[in-house]
């Protein structure tokens, strides 16, 4: 009768490390959309990176703005004497002259050149941001399910080992074996009792996370139904990831950018060795004996004699080398970061292929019947316990492994900046 139900039991376990879970209902596809919908519009960061499209756009209105024009003169008494030192007329005098700042021809343009790229960059922030709260608002519900269903099944398991510890205390059986299992199972049932409670925390703080994420109270419930998730195989090669993140991940697109916006620095340094040139009409009048009123123009220029804006020209050089290096090394990192995502990807993939869609109901099922025949004293303790804590471990094991081909799947999809639709969440009675 024992090596029947140690073969029973090994059949069960060898079936769960291959199972997934199987739930009662599902969040419907809509109100999970919905849900990542509510984080994408009210997260607080967003309004940061809108600020600063809006800074940058301000920036923009100034790069593109002429100087104003400059008012100069003067006025005050003057005074004539011949050459016998007699004073021979006095009056006013004073002078009047307006000026216009003008730039070195292709300078504002430059300016605005290096402004649009503010903001291009800032507006990539944003859609960089916008993606990632996405999949961050995807597996942080998905945490809260998991934490949710862990603390669930933990509880439950610790119950069944309370009420199976009173039903033996209320037996008193006398002897040590019958004592010594008593304990075994009070201290497992301990056990578990504190992992129930690190379960529920985990899944206080996942849902806090979440709260924060969508800008609501972090104490606000959040119902977040069972989720059935079911994963496509990869359609693109390796290949294929690698060039579409190449160009189209965040951080190489955004290394890009500054080193474009750094390419037009240095031809800005190198136009302003230029110097500007002010000009102007000028009107001066003096009234000391004689009358008289000069109308013309007024120019003023810096000579370009001591400061050829060379340590600038160093400069700017200098930083566009070094963001063609944080290019290179966006792209290389990107590379490694798709590749690392779709490897890890397509091996759990290979985990849940094995999966068998009843594996936990029967493992359930065994862990009750396990349980019924323990009572009755078919099977030993050992047995009994090894499926109870077996049965933890599979579906937490299974949520988690679930959870990692979600993060991965998450990641492709911001590497690539391509919807690759790897993750589909199926209504309660279907099931991949």
């Amino acid at each position: 009768m024992r090596t029947l139900i140690f073969n029973k039991v090994g059949w069960f376990l060898t079936a769960a490390l291959m199972a997934t879970p199987v739930h009662a209902e599902s969040d419907s596809p809509t109100a999970f959309d919905a849900l990542v919908r509510e984080v994408s519009e009210n997260n607080p960061e967003l309004k940061f990176y809108e600020t600063e499209i809006a800074a940058a756009k301000g920036g923009r209105k100034t790069a593109g703005q002429w100087a104003n024009p400059e008012v100069g003169g003067f006025i005050g008494q003057k005074r004539v004497w011949n050459e016998e030192n007699e004073l021979t007329g006095r009056g006013r005098a004073g002078e009047l002259s307006v000026t216009q700042q003008f730039e070195w021809p292709g300078r504002i343009e430059l300016r605005k050149a290096i402004a649009d790229r503010d903001i291009e960059l800032a507006e990539l922030s944003l859609e960089r941001f916008r993606a990632l709260l996405a999949a961050r608002a995807k597996i942080a519900a998905y945490e809260l399910f998991t934490a949710r269903e862990k603390a669930a099944a933990t509880r439950e398991v610790a119950n069944h080992l309370l009420a199976l510890r009173e039903v033996l205390a209320q037996r008193g059986q006398a002897g040590l074996a019958p004592l010594l299992e008593t304990r075994v199972i009070e201290a497992i049932e301990l056990n578990l009792q504190r992992k129930a409670g690190v379960a529920a925390l985990a899944a206080q703080a996942a849902l806090f996370d979440l709260n924060q994420l969508r800008g609501a109270s972090p104490e606000v419930e959040l119902p977040v139904g069972r989720l059935n998730l079911a994963f496509r195989p990869l359609e693109k090669s390796r290949d294929a990831l690698v060039t579409l993140a190449r160009s189209n991940d965040f951080s190489v697109r955004l290394r890009a950018l500054e080193l474009a916006r750094q390419g037009v620095r240095v031809d800005l340094e190198k136009n302003e060795r230029f110097p500007s040139v002010s000009a102007g009409p000028s009107i001066s009048q003096e009234r000391a004996g004689d009358r008289e009123r000069v109308i013309g123009a007024a120019v003023s220029l810096p000579l370009p004699l001591w400061n050829r804006n060379e340590g600038n020209i160093d400069t700017a050089q200098a930083q566009k080398g070094q963001a063609e290096t944080s290019l290179d090394v966006a792209q290389r990192e990107a590379e490694r970061r798709v590749i690392e995502s779709a490897v890890v990807y397509e091996t759990k993939l290979k985990e849940m292929a094995n999966w068998q869609p009843d594996s936990i109901r029967h493992f359930r099922e065994a862990a009750e019947l396990a349980d019924r025949h323990y009572r009755l004293g078919a099977v030993p303790v050992s047995t009994y316990l090894e499926l109870q804590t077996q049965y933890l471990e599979t579906i937490g094991g299974l949520l988690d492994t679930k959870r990692e081909a979600l993060e991965a799947a998450a990641q492709l999809e911001l590497l690539t900046a391509t919807p690759l639709s790897l993750v589909d969440i199926l209504p309660a009675e279907e099931t991949k």
